[in-house]
Formats: structure tokens, C-alpha cells, sequence
């Protein structure tokens, strides 16, 4: 099935990103969220990231171009999808919210489209449940800013097909991405390591070991990360991150996944990161 019409439900951070991947590779692009503020905002962060992918990767110039912006459409009906050839889901890292997700998804797409989960922690094959194609869900985990990642970790669900394994990989092709697959288990491999990181540096700043700037001095400039798990964070959203966190507490019931209070405390606060201009750091 050749895949044209991509629609990608919830375009908050990493979903306004994949938007931009997508159309600046040649796809037809239906953006999903629940209001129009939130669409509105993914818009600006679409055009920028579109303009600007040039100059931040030498590969893409020649490639992204303004234009490619009315090769989308923006709606907050769930129903207009119904003629897409791809979907990739980036929704909140809520059960409940996932759940109602999918059952209007199964409703709406035909029988033959791909369901791609760009989830941080949660189960592939649970999700999968959800559906009456678990053959054809399979989770994909964009990084962020996914026009400038050339790998994706691909999740294989339990009930995941070897042809619809095949089918993504030859989609990721055409977004000049490779991936590396791995088994369905709760935050996989990236989040499962990367998330205790940074809770752990969360921790060192409560118990004022370092402040924030000194945590990821030391992972940038010691380690040789291009981010600090700080910044990584803020990135994400620390809203995100918690949720993520309590998922992989639930799941495992391991004390080390046990979310840092600083990271809740500063959630409730409003402080989500770069998306509401201050987190760890100030983005204003």
C-alpha cells in the first residue's frame, strides 16, 4: 500500500516535529488536536521548524521549503482522517486518554492502515488490544527534533506482523530514517534508560548536590552528550517525563523509577520546560 496521506493525532511538541519531518519528505500531512489554540500553536512551531531544518542539517537543503506547508490540514475532527494511509498517534502518556483514542481510530481508518504508537513507556501490545488489527499497531519513537534524528526505535508488539515491521521500515526510507527495532516492553529501550537519568539528576538538584547548569556541564562537557538530562527534560516536557516516570513505576513496582518530587512539584507549578518557557531553565 503506498503510503501518500499521513495523519498525526496530537501535535503538541514531538507531534508539531514530526509534521515538519513529514512534509518536508513529501507527505501529505493531516494535524489532529482537541482545540484550535493548541493547533494554532503547532502551526508556528511547523513553519519555524520547516524554515529553519536547512540551516540546522546541510541535508536538508533542497528539501524543505515553505510551500510544503499547504500540504497540510488542521482540524480538531478525528473523523477527517478517514481517507489517510498512515497514522501515527502522539497523545498524551495517559491510559484513559490513549484508550478513547483508539477505539474511535478503529472506527474511523480502514482495515489496512498502520497504527504508529510514538508512545515513551506504555505497552505496544496492550495498545494493540485496543484494536482489531494488533497485527498492524506497532509503536515508532520519534525523537525530538525528528527532522534532525536519522534513527528511530521501532517497537514490536506481541501480535506485530513481519509485513507490517516491513511496511514502516520502508515508509522510515522515505523520510531518510533507518530504525532499530526491539521487543514491547514498557519504555523499551531509550526512555527505560534515559528516564532514570533524568530523575536521578532531578534528585541531585533537590538535594542540591549541583545546580541545574552544573548537572548537564557535566553529562555535555565529561560525557560527550550534545544535551544534559536536564535540558532532555525540559525538552520533552516535565510533564511528559512525570507521566512517563509513573508508568514505569506502575509497571515494574521498582523503587528507581520512583518520580523525584522537585519534578512533580514543579509540574503542578506550571513549569513544564521549553514548552511553557521555563523549566530547569529559563526559555523566555
Amino acid at each position: 500500500m503506498e503510503i501518500s496521506t499521513v495523519a498525526v493525532i496530537g501535535v503538541g511538541t514531538i507531534g508539531s516535529s514530526v509534521v515538519a519531518d513529514l512534509v518536508i519528505h513529501g507527505f501529505k500531512v493531516i494535524a489532529v488536536d482537541v482545540s484550535d489554540e493548541a493547533l494554532e500553536n503547532a502551526k508556528g512551531i511547523i513553519r519555524d521548524a520547516v524554515r529553519f531544518a536547512p540551516m540546522l542539517d546541510p541535508k536538508l537543503r533542497g528539501k524543505a521549503n515553505s510551500k510544503q506547508l499547504e500540504n497540510i490540514e488542521y482540524t480538531t475532527c478525528l473523523e477527517d482522517i478517514h481517507s489517510c494511509d498512515f497514522v501515527i498517534e502522539n497523545v498524551s502518556e495517559k491510559w484513559s486518554i490513549k484508550e478513547g483514542v483508539y477505539g474511535r481510530l478503529e472506527e474511523i481508518c480502514s482495515e489496512d492502515v498502520i497504527f504508529g504508537v510514538n508512545t515513551s513507556c506504555l505497552s505496544i501490545t496492550k495498545i494493540g488490544g485496543l484494536t482489531n488489527r494488533s497485527a498492524n499497531v506497532i509503536g515508532m519513537h520519534f525523537m525530538n527534533p525528528s527532522y534532525l534524528k536519522p534513527v528511530i526505535e521501532v517497537m514490536r508488539g506481541f501480535h506485530t506482523s513481519d509485513e507490517c515491521v516491513q511496511r514502516v521500515d520502508g515508509f522510515l526510507t522515505k523520510m531518510d530514517k533507518t530504525s532499530v527495532v526491539v521487543n514491547d516492553f514498557p519504555g523499551f529501550v531509550s526512555n527505560r534508560v534515559s528516564h532514570l537519568f533524568m530523575n536521578e539528576a532531578a534528585f541531585v538538584v533537590q538535594d542540591q548536590v549541583a545546580d541545574p547548569g552544573q548537572v548537564d556541564a557535566i553529562f555535555r562537557d565529561c560525557f560527550g552528550h550534545k544535551m544534559g538530562p536536564l535540558e532532555t527534560a525540559d525538552l520533552i516536557g516535565l510533564d511528559t517525563v512525570v507521566d512517563s516516570l509513573e508508568v514505569l513505576y506502575e509497571t515494574y513496582q521498582d523503587s528507581k523509577f520512583r518520580c523525584c518530587p522537585i519534578l512533580k512539584k514543579m509540574v503542578e507549578a506550571g513549569l513544564l520546560g521549553k514548552k511553557s518557557g521555563k523549566g530547569f531553565f529559563d526559555y523566555s
